[in-house]
């Protein structure tokens, strides 16, 4: 199938287009737009900004994607958004491009689907497999982790960390970073199980799921002092990746400011936004 641009679409000069990409009616590719092979764009579909997607993305329509932040700090600089491949972007999803102070990059990864009306602030970085249920909104620079699952009209704070093959229960504020592996909802949000289904349904075995629930046990039933029980999980020989991995993300978090890692590498994004948007030659740790 050959590429296929509506007539009503408007494709500014300089956009690349892959092969078979199909362009939708009334929609807008900007001209510093890169949209990958057999990428399929719904009507009124806008792309702006330095935006990359992929190929086999679907983008069903209504999508606006590399918009300016809604940041106040931004001027206008050539900040960007990167989209894998295979994703599908469901109506009136927004994603904003990046801010200097964010690192200049918001990224979504491969095999997602964002349902409608979502939003993906500016400097987010979105894994592979991550779903992201109607209405979710996440603010600047946060981080979803592979495989991840957040429920409907869940909303994320800025500078959160949502753990690999996480869930997050709709409706849920989201203050802190999520563990990964774990099942957060309520409000006050808190941890309340190990993400069983959702292990099981990305193949890890019975028994890294058995580690996983040991492990929550220790950390969240047992009343020993958190720190503590990471402690004995650290010098458990007998502890999987999958444990060692909880312990890491939760000694983050202890590390960070509100419970949000993140928040503590902001001098960190800002250099290397610098470094990259700006060209200033700073050292970024």
């Amino acid at each position: 199938m050959a590429t296929n641009i509506h007539p009503t679409a408007v494709i500014a000069p300089g956009a690349e287009l892959g092969q078979d990409v199909v362009i939708g009616p009334y929609s807008v590719v900007g001209g510093r737009a890169r949209i990958g092979d057999r990428t399929r764009l719904g009507p009124h579909v806008v792309i702006d900004g330095v935006t990359t997607l992929g190929a086999d993305n679907y983008i069903v329509g209504q999508a606006n994607l590399g918009g300016p932040p809604q940041d106040l700090s931004y001027r206008g600089e050539p900040t960007w958004l990167e989209i894998g491949d295979g994703n599908t972007i469901r109506e009136f999803v927004t994603i904003n491009c990046g801010t200097v102070k964010g690192g200049g990059l918001t990224k979504i990864g491969s095999g997602c689907l964002l349902m409608a009306c979502c939003h993906v602030a500016h400097d987010c970085e979105v894994g592979d497999r991550v779903i992201l249920a109607n209405g979710v909104l996440l603010a600047g620079h946060v981080l979803v982790g592979d495989g991840a699952n957040v429920g409907g009209a869940a909303a994320a704070n800025q500078f959160v960390t949502i753990g690999r093959y996480a869930y997050v229960g709709g409706m849920t504020r989201v203050p802190q970073d999520v563990p990964p592996f774990m099942l957060l909802e309520g409000h006050q949000s808190r941890v309340r199980q190990v993400n069983v289904v959702g292990l099981e349904r990305a193949g890890f075995s019975p028994a890294q799921i058995e580690s996983v629930q040991t492990a929550f046990r220790l950390i969240y039933r047992s009343g020993a002092p958190q720190r503590h029980s990471v402690e004995q999980l650290r010098g458990d020989a007998q502890s999987t990746p999958e444990v060692l991995e909880l312990c890491a993300a939760l000694e983050e978090q202890a590390r960070g400011l509100k419970g949000r890692y993140r928040e503590s590498l902001r001098e960190h994004f800002f250099q290397l936004g610098r470094q990259r948007i700006l060209g200033e030659r700073h050292v970024v740790a």
